[in-house]
């Protein structure tokens, strides 16, 4: 169903008939994708400029001996050599007419790739659980849970997991900040939150709770006895109000994993990823040179245990365990990973803050050393995010006390506009999101105007079924029923939709969502443009009563446009509606 891939393999063949016999040419660098300029023809490519060294050939004589092969070709209308030797193809309207037939016939499957027996673990958000989401964790939830649903509809098998960081002394603040609630609930005047915990709100209920579990007993006791208590039910809490404010964004992960399991039973996990690196080499004792800038809080000018990182690519080796004996958080990331690994996954991804880009090289690292060429950990970075209301910064929220929360956001715009908008620019780049412009109805809109175009796809089968115009089931047509359709709009329209399985398989590729968003406007554009023709050239509509047969064409047309939205809104977790006011 990919266009470009099955070109990709015609042009393939047309090189090798010019290979002599016995010879072998690498031809991974060929490519066939659609020109820059529509103008140009339908489809381009470059395998006379990579493939005339290997041959001995100038590329613009190799061009002509290759295009005098795919001349040949039955769904070949035209072809030019350009420039110093870029094939540009021009298919038959008859190719084009059947691929929509194609289309029609996978349906909702479209673009779905096979199974790859690749198993593929995707963490994302990851947030601490001290609090409620933030705007801050919305976007890497959002381009992680994209991610994992094109890797999904490309074949891999795909678990969503979420890393708890229920260990280490950001918890036990956690704790102590609820404790100050749980006094607050039994009548005490606590004052001013000391600088240090957790101010927000949200904390209140918890208070409230352990007042209803415990009465006072908890105030009686030492502090070495109640944290444990209210460390752990302030977690389970903080994780209720995480999992629900990641319900209400359309997002729910497969595994919640818990930071603590790894530091169970003295950290016995730990100690068996760190003796498994040490049998193969990666661990020593030694000392590190102090870090340039400002040191971290786990560098020691002491001999400790530490991983020979720079073997495996690293910048620097990393310390595991402290002089103090204790284990590093880097540790157990080592023994997250390894985990992971026994758990059958080959591909490990990390959807990450940018403040975390330091991470990247070291879980890189991990990787080789734990895995070598059999796993591999890839890091998705993504840049913050910054909310306006009419060209102005939004004020910070009063139940967190110190920014906003993604319910919050979600609650005033909706799902959708946050999830389609969250995408609408690259990971990596910075994004303002403006409460007024992602809920306008207008065609500078985006999720609106893509929406919108599913909306319009029904209002056109309401208007055939009005006009009694007998729509058939299409997954039974043949291309010979979109004959018809000649008009260069059309054909135009049909080029865009068969843009969609490469496009899904190279967002996927490239753990680019934002690609997604950006093809779906698109082709919302040009579904809106053909319908505007229609306006002003009524042989150009896709409903007209005095012909039935080129209805029942133009229509098979609009059902392959809805049903490509609906895959890709689908993809993106909004909803394709039928109607919207």
């Amino acid at each position: 169903m990919n266009v470009f891939a099955e070109f990709e393999d015609r042009v393939k063949n047309a090189v090798q008939r010019l290979v002599p016999e016995g010879e072998k040419i690498d031809i991974s660098r060929l490519t066939v994708e659609p020109p820059r300029d529509a103008a140009h023809g339908d489809l381009a490519t470059n395998a006379a400029m990579v493939l005339a060294k290997p041959l001995a050939m100038k590329p613009r004589d190799l061009a002509e001996k290759i295009a005098a092969t795919l001349q040949a070709d039955p769904d070949v209308e035209s072809l030019a050599i350009a420039g110093p030797g870029f094939i540009n193809l021009s298919l038959k309207s008859t190719f084009w007419t059947g691929h929509l037939a194609a289309l029609l016939r996978a349906g909702r499957d479209y673009g779905r790739g096979a199974p790859t027996g690749r198993k593929v673990n995707v963490e994302y958000v990851s947030a601490n659980p001290t609090g409620p989401m933030h705007v801050g964790h919305t976007r890497g939830a959002i381009v992680g849970d994209v991610i994992a649903r094109l890797l999904a509809f490309a074949g891999d098998a795909v678990t969503k997991e979420y890393y708890i960081n229920d260990a280490g002394e950001q918890v036990l603040v956690l704790a102590r900040s609820a404790f100050l609630r749980y006094r607050e609930a039994l009548g005490e005047d606590i004052g001013a939150i000391p600088a240090g915990l957790y101010p927000g709100d949200y904390l209140k209920p918890v208070g409230e709770a352990l007042v209803k579990e415990f009465g006072e007993t908890l105030r009686a006791m030492p502090e070495a006895e109640w944290l444990p208590l209210v460390r752990d039910r302030t977690i389970d809490a903080m994780m209720a109000m995480i999992r629900a404010d990641l319900k209400t964004l359309g997002v729910e992960q497969d595994v919640f994993f818990s930071e603590r399991t790894l530091h169970a039973a003295d950290g016995g996990r730990i100690a068996e990823a760190i003796a498994d690196l040490r049998q193969k080499g990666f661990v020593y004792q030694g000392t590190l040179p102090p870090p340039k800038g400002q040191l971290p809080e786990d560098w020691e000018d002491r001999e400790q245990t530490l991983l020979r990182s720079t073997e495996v690519g690293d910048d620097q080796d990393r310390p595991l365990v402290k002089s103090s004996g204790a284990y590093t958080y880097f540790a157990a990331d080592v023994a997250y990973f390894r985990d992971k690994f026994e758990r059958g996954f080959s591909e490990m991804i990390y959807v990450l803050g940018a403040d975390h880009g330091g991470y990247v090289k070291r879980l890189e690292a991990v990787a080789r050393a734990v895995a070598g060429d059999a796993a591999k950990a890839e890091c998705v970075l993504c840049q913050l995010v910054k909310l306006y209301r009419d060209g102005e910064p939004v004020k910070m929220s009063k139940r967190s006390g110190d920014f906003v929360t993604l319910a919050e956001v979600v609650e005033e715009v909706g799902r959708d506009p946050v999830r389609f908008m969250m995408l609408y620019r690259k990971s990596d780049a910075p994004l303002d999101f403006d409460f007024r412009k992602v809920t306008e109805q207008s065609k500078d809109n985006p999720v609106f105007y893509v929406q919108y175009a599913h909306a319009r796809t029904a209002a056109i089968f309401r208007q055939a079924r009005e006009a009694k115009i007998a729509v058939p089931d299409y997954a039974g047509l043949g291309s010979e029923a979109f004959a018809a359709l000649t008009d260069v709009g059309e054909i135009g329209l049909i080029r865009k939709l068969a843009e969609f399985p490469r496009l899904v398989g190279q967002a996927a590729d490239a753990r680019e969502p934002h690609r997604l968003a950006f093809y779906l406007n698109d082709l919302a554009a040009a579904f809106h443009a053909q319908y505007n023709r229609g306006k002003d050239l009524p042989q150009l509509r896709f409903v007209n009563q005095a012909e039935p047969e080129l209805s029942i064409a133009r229509l098979g047309l609009v059902e392959a446009v809805a049903t490509v939205l609906f895959i890709g809104l689908d993809l993106i977790g909004a909803d394709a509606p039928d109607e919207m006011r």
